[in-house]
């Protein structure tokens, strides 16, 4: 990566980072477990409209998470949800709670954790004809080294910064916001744990996690069998002796507890402990379904009442009609909040079966609390799919439904854009493709600054239809366009 580094020069800036710079600065990196992607010798411009938007985003994604967690408490204690007027909604904490164990609700909802909420924060974005349209918001983000390294390799070429302050960079910032939930720890001990099942970010927080110990930081990566309870501490080994961990940085998502050991333990932790877990665990931050509740029309007055009007505004302008799949017996004369099939509207989600192939511009994906939750795994674009695979998606929904709920999106095609890349051999060439951008917003606990530090994108052909991380896509830095 030296080598990259030192070629800052016009003639860089103009043709970019050569693929051979690229190769010395990725076969030295290994990032990502078994993942590899085109590379591209330059960073993604985006023009400074676009770029303003994002930077406005993470205030708004921070107060909807504020709002969230007002809506789920209220909503489990049965108290009123607007001030001059009554408004019940027990059904929301039964949503957000729904196949969850009982242990890990009342942790997540306890007086310990109130007003606790995520470090990092890491909406999904399209760019569309129209805009953004986000489709999901990220409590427990993958790609913060990823980005923090692609921001360092394509620095040279980047041209002007994305944050006014161009002293803190992601590295910096990503641990400002984790000693900021510790403020009384002049040096913590911070331990990033990574579980099996994200085993595939292990490389990119081992990057991270050196990056800050050269910066004189003290953080480290470990596997969750690798904590030992110690009294009312939590320790790990370093040199053979026990080291007090003062920090958690959480690196799995919570349908994976049962596979994590110490997360008992760390539930178990007194609130006069000094150790302190983030992102907390509370599992009504990892559902998608939130984005559902955010449009139903019972809520609409309590998001309007308890979101400042310029959030509430620029969330409603990106985030995509979206509907809770629940499959519950109505009235004879009732029908679903849900998309209409034949121009009608429909009583039971089964009838989506016969939805035409425009009326199933639609994605379905599960909610939250699964295995199949995040990585686009669980994920069927209705008019991409056969009748057949739409209809055993629908039914799939269905009958998950008593303990993992699904929810539908309306799907926004992403504009097609062009980008230069590398081939295989090692020329670049114009790539035809669309784009989905993953800013990284990180939250002072005590200042409760919310500040973007660097944007991930992911672009892929133009074939391709739902955007993600693969072979044939490219993931790069984004920079202002000049």
């Amino acid at each position: 990566m030296a080598d990259a580094m030192e070629l800052n020069s016009d003639a860089l800036k103009e043709k970019g980072l050569s693929f051979e710079a690229l190769k010395t600065a990725f076969e030295s990196q290994d990032l990502f477990e078994n993942k590899t992607w085109r590379w591209s010798p330059k960073a993604l411009g985006l023009n400074k409209e676009q770029l303003q938007k994002i930077q406005e985003l993470g205030q708004a994604c921070h107060d909807f998470y504020r709002a969230l967690e007002l809506l789920y408490l209220r909503s489990r204690e049965g108290k009123n949800l607007l001030r001059n007027r009554e408004l019940f909604a027990p059904w929301v904490a039964e949503y957000l709670d729904r196949g969850k164990p009982e242990g890990l609700l009342n942790y997540g909802a306890s007086e310990f954790l109130r007003g606790h909420l995520p470090s990092v924060i890491r909406p999904d974005l399209l760019i569309t004809e129209n805009g953004f349209s986000l489709t999901e918001l990220d409590s427990v983000p993958g790609g913060i080294g990823l980005t923090a390294f692609l921001n360092q390799l394509y620095k040279p070429v980047h041209g002007p910064s994305l944050v006014p302050n161009d002293s803190e960079d992601m590295v910096d910032a990503f641990y400002r916001v984790l000693v900021s939930k510790v403020p009384n720890i002049h040096v913590p001990f911070i331990a990033i744990l990574v579980s099996d099942e994200a085993a595939t970010y292990r490389p990119e927080m081992e990057w991270l996690a050196k990056e800050l110990r050269n910066r004189g930081r003290r953080v480290h990566v470990f596997h969750p069998n690798d904590m030992m309870p110690l009294g009312d501490s939590i320790c790990v080994g370093i040199d053979g002796d026990p080291q007090a961990v003062d920090l958690v940085y959480r690196f799995w998502e919570l349908f994976d507890l049962s596979n994590v050991p110490i997360a008992e333990d760390l539930m178990g932790i007194k609130a006069s402990s000094t150790i302190t877990v983030t992102p907390p665990m509370r599992a009504f931050q990892e559902e998608k379904l939130a984005m559902a509740l955010f449009h139903h029309g019972i809520l609409e007055d309590f998001w309007k009442e308890h979101l400042p009007k310029r959030s509430y505004a620029a969330l409603k302008a990106i985030i995509p009609h979206t509907w809770i799949v629940d499959p519950v017996s109505l009235p004879p004369n009732a029908v679903l909040d849900a998309p209409l099939v034949g121009g009608k509207p429909i009583s039971k989600w089964e009838q989506l079966i016969d939805a035409g192939k425009k009326e199933r511009n639609l994605i379905l994906k599960i909610s939250g609390f699964h295995e199949s939750a995040w990585g686009a795994r669980s994920v069927t674009l209705g008019s991409d799919s056969s009748r057949e695979a739409w209809e055993t998606a629908i039914w799939s929904a269905i009958n998950m439904a008593p303990n993992s709920l699904h929810i539908l999106q309306v799907y926004t095609k992403p504009k097609r854009v062009k980008h230069s890349v590398y081939d295989a051999q090692g020329e670049p060439y114009m790539m035809d493709g669309r784009v989905r951008l993953c800013p990284y917003y990180f939250v002072d606990e005590q200042s409760h600054r919310v500040d973007l530090r660097g944007i991930l994108a992911t672009f892929c052909p133009a074939d391709k239809k739902i955007i993600h991380g693969m072979k044939d896509a490219s993931l790069l830095p984004c920079a202002l366009m000049e």
